[in-house]
């Protein structure tokens, strides 16, 4: 199993099948617009402005159920996203991340912790590093910063 065989839905709620992204490096990250990590959606679009033609691909799931701090309409979240931060990766459909009703992509993500020190997502910002062959290769937690992880990129990249 990897991350191919999942399907999620779009910002607009269109089934989409993450097969798409075959060969591609991606970080999946679950993400809120009213979070003190909120402003690294900065470093987030720097790194895809600079990796996207080699290959690199983030995916973004907003989420609320941590405070509620993502609590816009899908269409609110991709306005506050592209005006406030001129993100232009993929964003998809409001998520929860852990719990009864988890996207198993995140379920599946999770298990892949090859520490298990953290088994759910535990707050926003968690991001999930998968490699050309749709295998988790890292997680980062929330206070990762993108700038932090960007070797593990050019590295998953060649």
């Amino acid at each position: 199993m990897s991350v191919y065989d999942f399907k999620v839905k779009s910002q607009k709620g269109e089934e989409v099948s993450l097969s798409e992204y075959k060969g591609k490096v991606l970080l999946i990250v679950n993400t809120a617009t009213g979070c003190g990590f909120t402003p690294q959606y900065k470093g987030l679009e720097e790194l895809y402005e600079k990796y996207r033609n080699q290959g690199f691909e983030i995916l973004d799931f907003p989420c609320n159920q941590f405070f509620h701090q993502a609590p816009g309409s899908d269409e609110e979240i991709n306005q506050f996203c592209s005006l406030r931060f001129n993100t232009q990766f993929p964003r998809f459909k409001k998520i929860d991340v852990r719990g009864d009703n988890a996207e198993p992509l995140f379920t599946y993500l999770c298990s892949q912790n090859e520490k298990k020190k953290y088994k759910a997502v535990k707050w926003n910002f968690t991001k999930f590093l998968v490699d050309k062959n749709g295998e988790v290769i890292a997680r980062f937690e929330p206070t990762d910063k993108p700038e932090d992880f960007e070797d593990k990129i050019q590295e998953a990249l060649k």
